[in-house]
């Protein structure tokens, strides 16, 4: 946040000199950004409250909230600004003044994305596995690391896209060029904040576990010995690291009432040493009868 902070305000020096649309639009982009990371702050730090009466299950999918409101600021801030910034430029096709001034800070820039972008991909690739690149964007539970990936990838490609207009602007002589420029960074952030709304809406509105976590837990909990088999089961994250695991597991007939505690105890241990992110489970017993064929 500090590094995007230092870079808006490095654009915003190149832009009063060389009043670059581009630069205008990448400034603004950095802003976005910075304010982005704040509000993915703000959303771990509130998500850590105690629960209470009304919020029973907790505060976790605050997280969840704040990286939807995200892809909203980065739409209404960056994308609309910059396309408007884009068009209107092509109308006026103003020379860009002191180029020398745009070409140091988007080279600058540039250099600080790609360390940035590398710092995002080593920290994605610890919990990432064997998952795709578009797939771990597309399933992962925790907001933050896919928002950061594909903000720094915006981030970059938007100051190589500023770095295409303004050349061709100063090769040309035309101002078109940079009004192109950036009304192809304004069109990235919109791609870029429509696919993390999406994502983030699906997160917000309650996902599941994936299907190797709800194996995992199925096996568990028909690993215990006074649970025949699993009826039905749901789950829900109540945030990136609390699960809710609810089922209607089967038990034998001739079973006491202190097996079947017993049986729901162990099943619940078992499904936590799997599972660690299973806080919250409710175990449902019912007789075992077979299946109508």
């Amino acid at each position: 946040m500090a590094a995007n902070l230092a870079i808006a305000v490095a654009k915003f020096v190149a832009f009063l000199f060389t009043t670059s649309s581009s630069m205008l639009a990448e400034s603004i982009h950095s802003v976005a950004d910075s304010g982005n990371q704040a509000l993915l702050l703000l959303g771990g730090k509130r998500a850590q409250r105690a629960r209470t009466k009304e919020h029973p299950f907790g505060y976790g999918r605050e997280r969840y909230f704040y990286a939807f409101v995200v892809a909203v600021v980065l739409f209404t801030v960056g994308a609309v600004f910059s396309i408007y910034e884009g068009i209107h430029k092509i109308e006026l096709r103003g020379d860009v003044e002191s180029p020398q001034w745009a070409f140091g800070v988007l080279i600058f820039a540039i250099i600080a994305e790609i360390f940035s972008f590398r710092t995002a991909i080593k920290e994605s690739n610890l919990v990432r596995g064997n998952q795709s690149w578009v797939s771990f964007i597309r399933h992962s539970k925790s907001p933050e690391l896919p928002v950061v990936l594909l903000e720094d990838l915006g981030a970059l490609l938007g100051l190589i896209f500023a770095l295409f207009g303004v050349t061709m602007a100063v090769i040309t002589g035309d101002g078109l060029w940079d009004g192109i420029g950036t009304l192809m960074i304004g069109i990235l952030l919109a791609v870029i904040a429509i696919v993390l709304a999406i994502e983030t809406k699906s997160l917000l509105l309650g996902e599941g576990a994936s299907p190797d976590v709800e194996t995992q837990i199925r096996s568990a909990l028909e690993g215990a010995p006074e649970v025949s088999r699993v009826i039905h089961m749901r789950t829900l994250h109540l945030g990136p690291e609390e699960l809710l695991v609810a089922a209607k597991i089967a038990v034998d007939h001739d079973d006491t009432a202190a097996d079947v505690a017993r049986g729901i105890d162990e099943a619940e241990q078992r499904i936590r040493a799997a599972v660690p992110i299973a806080r919250v489970i409710y175990l449902e017993p019912d007789l075992d009868r077979a299946p109508v064929k």
